[in-house]
């Protein structure tokens, strides 16, 4: 009875283990589907994972998400692994410039931080005591802020004209762009200002900086992404019924009635009545049928940009802050990795107790994203030592970097018409993935949305009950 009942239900194959895949998979099992995910690399998690430099624990790159994610802190939520992340109160960014020669560097801290009041005036104080622009400047700051609050994200027009180009007709200049627009842009969004569509980045600073006082209170894994994205959503898959093949790459997609077929490298064969395609474009595009989407050919104008991440490991503790941004320098974002890590129990860390692991996260950097390591070091080591005085007298102990040369899809203007929706033209054929229409730039809320579409697409497709969202980051049921 069981066997009859289990093949009553509607089969879906998840493409692809990311935080799409594993969004969608999950709410297709909770929904009574029989679900498989096939995952090419040997873990799950995407983009946003973890991996072993012998005894040291990476992740691939600094992920971080906002209070404003909430479909990303559902998922954290269902995962059980809310505790595992660490949610400032208020947010509070430290921005640290740096100016004058090598030999004597002056370095100015700053903050970014918001107060316990209504928008806009949360972010006010901050501001007027912000070291890093002028009065006039930031009186410029205040100009751009209430115009962007004024767009229409809905407007199509906004993808048509880059951010800079928009900034500069709304009085910005290059200061306030640096300090401010692409302080946070580049971070977001993995492009500058001049790079990027205007509906990307307002999207961005409406619904972090403008929408609710703490809609920007940053937060931070506590904990190996891995152990978030691997350990945790495996146990939940898997618990939830979803049957997770991992190092099961897809080799051919066969579209058909009454069901699609699914090829592994392996050669086996998986029959489905709904597939849902939630890795990259590039992966999604190989595997889609000619006339999947209109004008599909376009889904090869999809460009990326890449994230490089510089590992540092000195042997004392040359940062006394979680994190901070800097300006005036080629290093972006700085990030103590020490705990995360388990540095302290590895022969490093017992050999120097007082060790210390800063991870750079370095944003929209194709100049740089291929040099050798060696040229790395020479760049980044003398700028950690102008903006850190006790890095300069500190030894090395490791230094190594992760590249990521397809982290994000390239958000230049033009951008929303090349992202499709869930649906496709074939019946029970779908889409996930951050790349995907969500109105999101590629971030992991992106990609959780994404999913979320997916199923709902394919529940409504069998004429299921689709949840309603309520947009306050609760998974839904």
């Amino acid at each position: 009875m069981t066997g009859r009942a289990d093949a009553a239900r509607p089969a879906v194959v998840v493409v692809g283990g990311g935080l799409a895949g594993i969004t969608t998979a999950l709410r297709l099992a909770e929904a009574g589907q029989r679900v498989t995910l096939a995952e090419g690399r040997p873990r799950l998690g995407g983009l946003a994972f973890s991996f072993q430099r012998g005894e040291l624990t990476v992740d691939n790159g600094q992920h971080v998400f906002l209070r404003c994610c909430t479909a990303y802190c559902g998922l954290l939520e269902r995962l059980g692994a809310t505790r595992m992340t660490h949610l400032q109160d208020r947010l509070d960014v430290p921005v640290l410039s740096v100016t004058g020669p090598d030999t004597a560097p002056v370095r100015t801290l700053g903050r970014l931080r918001r107060a316990g009041l209504p928008v806009p005036l949360h972010l006010a104080g901050s501001l007027a005591r912000y070291p890093h622009l002028s009065p006039a400047d930031r009186a410029r700051v205040v100009r751009g802020a209430l115009a962007l609050k004024g767009l229409d994200l809905a407007d199509p027009a906004l993808d048509r004209l880059s951010f800079g180009e928009w900034l500069r007709r709304n009085g910005q200049n290059a200061a306030t762009v640096a300090a401010l627009w692409d302080l946070v842009g580049v971070a977001t969004l993995n492009a500058r200002a001049d790079q990027v569509s205007l509906a990307l980045a307002a999207m961005v600073f409406k619904t972090g900086l403008l929408s609710d006082p703490g809609a920007s209170d940053i937060g931070i894994a506590a904990v190996p992404l891995g152990v978030i994205h691997h350990d945790r959503a495996l146990a939940e898959l898997e618990s939830a019924g979803v049957r997770v093949l991992l190092r099961a790459r897809v080799a051919e997609l066969k579209p058909a009635a009454p069901q699609h077929a699914v090829r592994l490298e392996s050669g086996e064969l998986l029959t489905a009545d709904s597939v849902v395609l939630a890795g990259a474009q590039d992966t999604a595009a190989a595997l889609l049928p000619p006339g999947a989407l209109p004008e599909q050919e376009r889904l090869g104008g999809f460009g990326t940009s890449p994230i490089l991440n510089v590992h540092v490991v000195y042997d004392r503790k040359v940062l006394r802050r979680p994190f901070f941004a800097a300006l005036g320098s080629p290093v972006q974002w700085v990030f103590d990795r020490t705990t995360h890590s388990g540095l302290a129990g590895t022969s490093i860390g017992r050999a120097h107790p007082g060790a210390q692991y800063l991870a750079l996260s370095q944003s929209a950097v194709q100049d740089e994203i291929d040099l050798p390591v060696a040229e790395l070091r020479r760049r980044y080591l003398p700028e950690l030592a102008r903006l850190l005085p006790a890095a300069a007298g500190a030894e090395v102990l490791d230094f190594f970097v992760t590249r990521e040369r397809t982290a994000t899809f390239d958000g230049l203007p033009g951008t929303a018409a090349l992202r499709p929706s869930a649906t496709t033209g074939v019946p029970g054929l779908l889409l996930a993935g951050a790349w995907t229409a969500t109105g999101w730039p590629a971030t992991m809320e992106g990609a959780v949305r994404s999913g979320h579409a997916a199923a709902d697409a394919v529940l409504a497709a069998e004429g299921g009950r689709v949840a309603v969202d309520r947009g306050d980051g609760r998974w839904p049921r």
